[in-house]
């Protein structure tokens, strides 16, 4: 790392200017936080971040990208959502590294990539805090975002091309590779992480040839593989409901309460009477940059061949929380309680088990290290079982950030959570250690 201290203001001198960032509260970790790496108007192409003269500040987490109220409170607690904030000025990025790097060395680099069906989530929410992982498994961690929803999703002619948070998360990875060094990480050695759609988005990366020399291992946690991707027929009709919400409005000028409330309506137009339609209106899609020759009826075949090393599981109740965050299924429940559960696993299996397991076997097939998981553990009075999402507190560790969450009712942090989570830890950190052995 390039680096200078101050009192407690650590300096890096990266290939397009100066930073200033921080040391973690917890100690033996610095933090560069809210970097931005591209801009983007309204349904435009993101742009790298030109250089600069002087020295930024990078102490302040990014905003949100503009998003709708999440219902995962219920799941995974409490968030500090509120306090980030929202604002289409979103493409940042956040890095952490231990504070005694010697000088030249290189870490392996962890790139955290987050979920939330594409429509929900940040970069700097407290759940995803990879001060454990930085400390424990001597790495450095980049967390990333994109757009979300109708920002990052729309494909509409003569308005957005499509797929934006896919060129969002290409920019961003082209900016670990031509900064990471200047933080100590390896380019070399990068290991992308991700779980729900952030897995489903490592997935589509690993299908576009071109993209694949920017990272070299992948941790694929509970992918909607299962979803597939969109089409030219489903986006087009997605982008009808969504004009249709704007009444003639031009959603490249309209205000973003107004945007976001025409998603908010095309979302529930598109999973149709009683909401039984579980594919997202907004997501990735097929044919289109850089899934450019990805065919929908089978869009995994190239991901399977990219060789990538690869870890990929899921959990064993995946679709418990989408029961639970569901008011529709929520009441269905109550009334029929062993078909709501029927379907629930059903629906795990289909869209999470399953898909996972045929990418495992069709990558180990092509000659690609694959290892899987499946995890387990429930919380003994949390009535969500293995549910999706309950790997995170492990991963993760942070206990002021999950300690209240309705998914962990009844477990102990000390007995339960902490072993476990360091076990997961130091397996996902010796995986992207490994990147880093293969890259000397």
């Amino acid at each position: 790392m390039t680096v200078t201290t101050g009192a407690d203001a650590p300096v890096v001198v990266t290939p397009s200017g100066t930073v200033r960032g921080g040391t973690h509260p917890d100690g033996g970790v610095v933090e560069f936080l809210g970097l931005r790496f591209a801009r983007a108007e309204r349904f435009g192409a993101p742009e790298p971040e030109p250089a600069w003269t002087g020295t930024r500040e990078a102490r302040t987490p990014g905003p949100q990208c503009p998003q709708l109220a999440s219902r995962m409170d219920a799941i995974a607690g409490p968030s500090n959502a509120d306090e980030l904030g929202q604002d289409e000025d979103c493409l940042r990025l956040s890095v952490r590294a231990p504070d005694d790097l010697a000088p030249g060395e290189r870490l392996p680099v962890m790139v955290w990539i987050h979920g939330g069906a594409y429509v929900i989530g940040g970069v700097d929410l407290a759940w995803y805090d990879t001060t454990r992982l930085v400390r424990e498994g001597r790495v450095v961690t980049v967390s990333v975002g994109y757009r979300l929803g109708v920002l990052g999703w729309l494909r509409m002619p003569g308005v957005s091309p499509g797929n934006l948070g896919l060129a969002d998360l290409t920019v961003a990875l082209r900016w670990v590779r031509d900064h990471i060094g200047a933080f100590g990480g390896d380019p070399g050695a990068v290991t992308l992480v991700g779980e729900s759609a952030g897995a489903h988005a490592i997935a589509c990366l690993m299908s576009a040839p071109s993209l694949r020399d920017l990272f070299h291992r992948v941790i694929l946690q509970s992918g909607q593989l299962g979803l597939g991707l969109g089409t030219a027929r489903t986006a087009a009709r997605v982008a009808g409901y969504v004009r249709d919400a704007l009444d003639g409005a031009d959603p490249r000028t309209v205000g973003i309460d107004d945007l976001l409330d025409a998603q908010r309506r095309t979302m529930i137009r598109h999973a149709g009477p009683g909401g039984i339609n579980s594919a997202p209106a907004f997501t990735p899609v097929a044919g289109v940059e850089p899934l450019v020759g990805v065919a929908a009826a089978d869009p995994w075949v190239a991901a399977a061949h990219s060789g990538h090393p690869m870890i990929i599981g899921t959990t064993a109740d995946e679709a418990n929380t989408f029961v639970r965050i569901a008011p529709g299924l929520r009441r269905l429940a109550r009334r029929a309680p062993t078909l709501v559960d029927l379907g629930s696993r059903v629906a795990t299996h289909r869209v999470f088990t399953a898909p996972a397991r045929e990418l495992a076997v069709r990558a180990a097939a092509a000659g690609t290290t694959v290892s899987t998981y499946r995890f387990t553990w429930s919380a003994p009075d949390s009535g969500l079982g293995a549910c999706h999402a309950i790997e995170l507190p492990f991963l993760f560790g942070g206990r002021a950030a999950w300690q209240d969450a309705p998914m962990l009712a009844g477990a102990s942090w000390d007995d339960d959570i902490e072993p476990l989570g360091r076990a997961l830890r130091a397996w996902w950190c010796r995986f992207a250690q490994e990147a880093a052995s293969a890259s000397r």
